[in-house]
């Protein structure tokens, strides 16, 4: 407490808008001597119960309405609303009282949800925490998607019941670490998503299984002709997509003017196995369904079960006859089909 007076000067605060028009308070506040020896400030300003605090500039009532509005709507939306509502703000200084705001409360969190953010895609991500029993609030944010991190996160909170998470194997390996007895799930978002991609893929890849149209006869001259199946699949303009099929064109261009796989693989410094995926690729669809493994020898496979059948095991002599059939492939490839029914079939007559 001090009762000696060293100046006085006038604060300016802006408050609570009425009808609509901006309102200051003008107030004029004393400065008082520090009569404690150790203290280094020598002088302090008194400040008003619920109208003033240190180095403030707006009342507690009008930074508690420009925090519900920064809240709710971010910085450009909510510095629109304030300013119409007669408390004027830049976007700037909303997002900085949003950074100001200490966080709340993780509190007992039994059902979490867990998923990945580009901070920078490619590049930087983060995880963004869930509390999916209370209203999907988030409740933290770690930056990175290390099973570490999330470890530490798991441990530092008990009482996690069931994680919600995506296919990431980090996530897993953190929730088998950090809380062994949670039940993982996946979510719905990303079960329609697989299923979507899956059903996708396998589409693309058997649109040549695809029975052609059939016209019923009219007396009616028949029209344009049916369109290929292959035609009717339409794939997102995305850059994926427009990449494979420009590198599909090039290798292609490549192979028609009598390059080979290896001279085309020098050349555009790619894998030799990319490549040739890209070359015996039936269409460029399968390519972009993804995950198809085409192989050369796939339209000898039932006569070589044939052979196996019949007891036949030399895989020099299976070589010779599928090379006069139109192989064009090497004794690697072959032997490496070949070699697990080799196998099985000595654990059967054992």
């Amino acid at each position: 407490m001090s009762t000696r007076v060293h100046s006085r000067y006038r604060r300016h605060l802006a408050d609570l808008p009425a009808a609509g028009r901006p309102v200051e308070v003008w107030l004029t506040v004393r400065r008082f001597f520090c009569d404690h020896v150790d203290c280094s400030a020598c002088t302090f300003v008194e400040q008003v119960p619920g109208l003033t605090e240190r180095h403030a500039r707006r009342s507690p009532g009008l930074q508690a309405a420009l925090e519900a509005i920064c809240l709710a709507l971010a910085g450009r939306a909510g510095s629109r609303l304030a300013t119409r509502l007669g408390m004027g703000v830049s976007r700037s200084t909303l997002l900085r009282m949003i950074r100001a705001l200490p966080d709340p409360p993780v509190g007992h969190v039994t059902v979490l949800g867990v998923d990945e953010f580009a901070l920078r895609r490619g590049h930087q991500y983060g995880t963004v925490l869930i509390d999916l029993a209370d209203g999907h609030r988030p409740v933290d944010v770690l930056l990175g998607r290390e099973a570490a991190d999330f470890a530490d996160w798991l441990r530092l909170h008990p009482g996690v019941q069931v994680i919600c998470r995506d296919r990431a194997g980090g996530y897993a390996d953190g929730a088998r670490d950090g809380a062994p007895d949670a039940v993982q799930v996946a979510d719905r978002w990303h079960l329609w998503d697989n299923l979507c991609r899956h059903v996708e893929r396998l589409v693309a890849a058997h649109h040549a299984c695809l029975p052609e149209p059939t016209v019923p006869a009219t007396d009616e001259p028949a029209g344009d002709d049916p369109p290929d199946p292959a035609a009717l699949l339409q794939w997102p303009d995305t850059t994926r997509v427009a990449n494979t099929r420009q590198r599909y064109q090039q290798l292609h261009d490549l192979r028609e003017q009598g390059l080979s796989m290896r001279m085309i693989a020098r050349r555009l410094d790619l894998n030799f196995k990319t490549v040739r995926r890209y070359v015996r690729v039936a269409s460029v669809d399968v390519l972009l369904a993804g995950g198809i493994q085409v192989s050369v020898l796939d339209p000898f496979k039932p006569y070589l079960n044939d052979r196996l059948a019949d007891g036949e095991r030399n895989a020099t002599r299976l070589l010779a006859e599928i090379t006069g059939q139109g192989y064009t492939g090497g004794y690697n490839t072959l032997a490496r089909y070949l070699r697990p029914l080799r196998r099985l079939d000595a654990a059967t007559l054992a």
